[in-house]
């Protein structure tokens, strides 16, 4: 088989390094930069082409000559790649977390005869098809509490964050209205509320707060509380809303000595830096989920941990293992035939098969990534 994957970049790579030690399969991986393109070529046995994949001509050209494509591109632009890939009429495999609807695209697929599993990463990924898998266990849902962060094994003032997936898309994450269901109404309020503190073993104290995590599982789980909220070191948020607040990433340009400048630009230029992964330093990938309902007219929770590291034998980040390699392991239950739904995807829809469930716990688990399941009730 032919697997394009679209992005050589802080999950990409490692995405592609899981397929190609297969060795079945013909692997080409596609990205605008060549030294990213580069490193990855002496680490696996790919072909790379150094393409902007801003273009979704190139984009369907490129998938018209794959059997199945992994999506790997920054959230602005994963709407438009989707769509590009589901015209050419090619199978997908998505990570990108992009602001707009996938099921927008559902009537396209369906038309084109595409099997698109989006949203395939952590969380939402792994833990949506866990939510729906603990779900189809209960008579009644009640709630589904998530949360969800990666974070630095070092904690380096002023931030002590590291972005170990795209940078840009982190920033999304701050500025991006949170949408919540709460007594079966939707709640929105702005990312970064609700600050609490949280106790998590083998971590500490974590302070959790709101994103718009929930994605499609508002729509495919009949609960009617649910909420994510991402993780971080405590200090964190009140850092991000005063960049916020004060207009650090406003996407107007303003006037600068006569220069129009976008100051989310500045910022970025000035932040990514700083958010770097130092060579050496490792990173934790933090997930709990709970899932509240009755069975057989008792209270029943059940409770997902997952409590990952960085790999330093591989060097690969903790949030590259847990989100590429549920992708990864996507890609091969399609081209296997152990899924081939037509039409749009989100991960929740394999978590309505246990034996797909099954397939993706144990390959993690094969990988060093290992989910704990434990119930309450």
């Amino acid at each position: 088989m032919q697997i394009l994957i679209l992005g050589a970049g802080l999950v990409g790579a490692p995405m592609a390094r899981d397929l190609a030690a297969d060795g079945t399969h013909a692997i080409t991986v596609v990205d605008r930069d060549p030294d990213a393109l580069a490193r990855l070529a002496a680490r696996a046995d790919v072909t790379t082409l150094e393409r902007d994949l801003a273009d979704p001509a190139t984009v369907s050209e490129l998938a018209r000559q794959a059997d199945l494509v992994l999506s790997a591109v920054p959230g602005f632009m994963g709407h438009a790649t989707l769509r590009a890939v589901i015209e050419a009429g090619t199978d997908v495999v998505d990570i990108a977390f992009f602001a707009e609807d996938p099921f927008s695209l559902d009537e396209l697929a369906r038309a084109r005869g595409v099997t698109a599993i989006v949203d395939c990463g952590v969380f939402p990924g792994m833990g949506s098809a866990l939510v729906m898998h603990a779900a189809r266990q209960l008579d009644t849902v009640d709630t589904v509490l998530t949360y969800v962060g990666g974070l630095p094994t070092v904690r380096t003032w002023p931030w002590e964050y590291r972005a170990v997936f795209s940078p840009i898309d982190v920033i999304e994450e701050y500025t991006r209205p949170a949408r919540y269901l709460e007594n079966g109404a939707e709640v929105v309020r702005p990312a970064l509320s609700d600050p609490e503190l949280i106790d998590f073993p083998g971590v500490g104290t974590l302070e959790a707060f709101n994103t718009d995590g929930l994605r499609t599982l508002a729509r495919t789980i009949a609960a009617p509380n649910m909420k994510e909220k991402t993780l971080r070191y405590p200090g964190h948020v009140e850092k991000v809303r005063l960049l916020r607040e004060c207009g650090f990433f406003a996407e107007e340009p303003v006037d600068v000595d006569a220069q129009r400048v976008r100051p989310i630009d500045l910022t970025a230029k000035l932040l990514f830096p700083m958010w770097a992964m130092p060579e050496g330093e490792g990173d934790l990938t933090i997930l709990q989920i709970r899932v509240s309902g009755e069975k057989d007219g008792r209270p029943r929770t059940h409770v997902y941990d997952l409590l990952d590291a960085f790999d330093h034998d591989r060097g690969i980040t903790s949030m590259a293992r847990t989100t590429g390699y549920t992708a990864t392991l996507a890609v091969r239950m399609v081209l296997e035939g152990l899924y081939g739904e037509e039409g749009i995807s989100p991960p929740e829809y394999l978590g309505r098969d246990p034996r797909h469930v099954e397939y993706l716990l144990a390959g993690l688990a094969d990988r060093g990534v290992h989910y704990r399941e434990r119930t309450v009730g």
